[in-house]
């Protein structure tokens, strides 16, 4: 294993070192968002330690940021008896609000939101410990998914306002809401990727419930107010808490129609079996990814080690789509592992804050032990640490290459979530073929070559067993407008800009018989606006 080489404990800030910039203010959040007025709750709160340490005589100490409530069952039963009434089975005010209202009001919410970008950009990076850079990205990025997403409902509801005639009967289809929402995010992309569900399914004309995950809470309590004035009472609710305790009630009552969740597929199933009627539950689930990267002996050595180290170490390698395990041809494994070790011992570690930081903070002591016990069985069964990375202080993690992997260890088919990679090599191209048909995940793999029959030989049997292959890139979401979704246990339901939208609606249709007496009413309703579904208005 290699000798560390650098004291981490030393790159967290004094407590009165921080810049004055990014200085983190306590957020003491005593209310939720209900029935669209702030609730105030008096029960009790969960404090919130940030992803940064600060040294504090000669100590490391989590800095407090804040606290948020611990709802309780009975306050989760008000958040969703306010959706429901909202939605009012389909007659409430927001779910028969025409297409053009309702973005209007998802505009108004957007400016209130850009208002809040220092704040939220500041807690994204105290929080969970992005990169200042990345911390804007996710902002910015999730502006620009809602207005994406406003531009394509426009496109889908302009192809719906035209009426068809088939056989003999005339039809409008349009999509109609699915009814009450769900929308759980995830602590890696807890603002961006919250809102890819939530945003199209309001959009759509359903009401929300939600909740931010347990790391990233109070970077939504800036929002809270912006949600409160552009929306209706009871369109968006949020819940706060333990999941048994809030989130439990609201499936076993059911009365959610949509479950939106990104997280682990273990606690998917279980809230999935939580509904009394699963098959009347619609799920659009992002789960688990074990990414792999495969790199041939006619890959362009150079251009794999930089998408490599991007995909597998941005943002600490926390993300669904980084790259998770790597497999590299026998022909060029000394050079590939040479300046892929070089490339990744030059990374810059440091706070999210600093500039050129790439390894920050990880959001909890929890996930750094999580690191070491995955590297330790890695060591335990022939492995070992090729950079000089792997050590810990604080919530810090060196980032560790190991090398060899193999089917013994834990990180060869754990998704690790987190800075540490994981190397195997290769003779034969079948090995990582055969790896990726036999793992339980099926989101994503990157191909690195220059040859064009043998990569477009893989590409067949690749495309059946994940959902994107990448040629001599990073595994990535984006764009925004791209399907994202995985086979196996990886995803359920797809994720765009456009697929959204359809994933929180369902077909439905007017339909009468071309008689004079049917072509009379429909007319009538379309001249005098008597219907906001039975409608050839252009939206522009």
């Amino acid at each position: 294993m290699a000798t560390p080489k650098r004291d981490l404990s030393l790159l967290f800030p004094a407590s009165d070192a921080i810049p004055p910039d990014f200085a983190s203010r306590p957020v003491e959040q005593e209310e939720f968002l209900v029935d669209g007025a702030l609730r105030a709750w008096d029960g009790p709160s969960q404090e919130v330690f940030s992803a940064v340490c600060v040294r504090r005589d000669g100590r490391l100490e989590q800095a407090r940021l804040g606290r948020y409530p611990l709802l309780d069952a009975a306050a989760a039963t008000e958040a969703l008896e306010a959706a429901c009434a909202a939605y009012d089975h389909g007659k409430g005010e927001w779910p028969t609000m025409s297409v053009e209202r309702r973005i209007r009001h998802v505009q108004d919410f957007t400016f209130r939101m850009k208002q809040h970008r220092r704040e939220v950009v500041n807690l994204l990076m105290w929080e969970i410990g992005k990169p200042l850079p990345d911390s804007e990205k996710e902002f910015d990025r999730t502006v620009a998914y809602i207005e994406d997403t406003i531009d394509a409902l426009k496109d889908l509801d302009r192809i719906s306002s035209r009426f068809v005639i088939e056989q003999g009967i005339l039809g409008q289809i349009r999509r109609a809401p699915l009814g009450v929402v769900l929308c759980m995010g995830p602590y890696n992309y807890p603002l961006n990727e919250t809102f890819t569900t939530l945003i199209p399914a309001l959009l759509m004309g359903n009401t929300v419930i939600f909740k931010p995950p347990r790391l990233g809470v109070l970077l939504h309590r800036p929002l809270l107010e912006a949600f409160r004035d552009a929306f209706p009472s009871g369109v968006v609710n949020t819940v706060y808490g333990e999941g048994p305790k809030v989130i439990g009630p609201l499936m076993t009552s059911g009365r959610i129609d949509v479950l939106a969740f990104i997280g682990s597929s273990r606690v998917a199933d279980i809230l999935k079996k939580q509904h009394p009627k699963p098959h009347r539950l619609r799920s659009v689930l992002g789960l688990e990814a074990k990414n792999a990267g495969i790199v041939l002996p006619c890959a362009d050595v150079d251009l794999a080690v930089k998408e490599c180290v991007l995909g597998s170490l941005s943002y600490n390698g926390q993300r669904c789509t980084a790259l998770k395990m790597l497999f590299v041809h026998e022909s060029v494994r000394n050079v590939f592992l040479e300046r892929f070790v070089a490339a990744v011992n030059d990374l810059k570690v440091g706070m999210p804050w600093d500039k050129g930081a790439v390894i920050t903070p990880l959001p909890d002591l929890g996930e750094v032990e999580r690191m070491r016990a995955l590297v330790a069985d890695a060591v335990a069964h022939g492995a070992a640490v090729v950079n000089d990375g792997g050590q810990a202080a604080g919530t810090l993690f060196a980032p560790a290459v190991v090398y060899p992997a193999s089917p013994v260890m834990r990180l060869y088919r754990e998704e690790q979530f987190g800075p540490v990679v994981p190397v195997a090599t290769f003779d034969d191209v079948a090995e990582p073929v055969r790896y990726i048909r036999e793992s339980e995940y099926g989101q994503q793999v990157s191909i690195f070559g220059s040859d064009p029959d043998r990569i477009g030989r893989m590409i067949d049997p690749l495309v059946n067993q994940v959902c994107r292959v990448n040629l001599n890139s990073q595994c990535q979401r984006g764009p925004d407008t791209f399907p994202f979704t995985g086979r196996k246990a990886s995803a359920e339901g797809t994720l765009s800009v456009s697929d959204a939208l359809r994933v929180f609606a369902i077909r439905t249709l007017v339909a009468a018989k071309m008689t004079d007496l049917n072509k009379e009413i429909v007319e009538q309703i379309v001249r005098e606006r008597k219907s906001t579904f039975l409608s050839t208005d252009f939206l522009l």
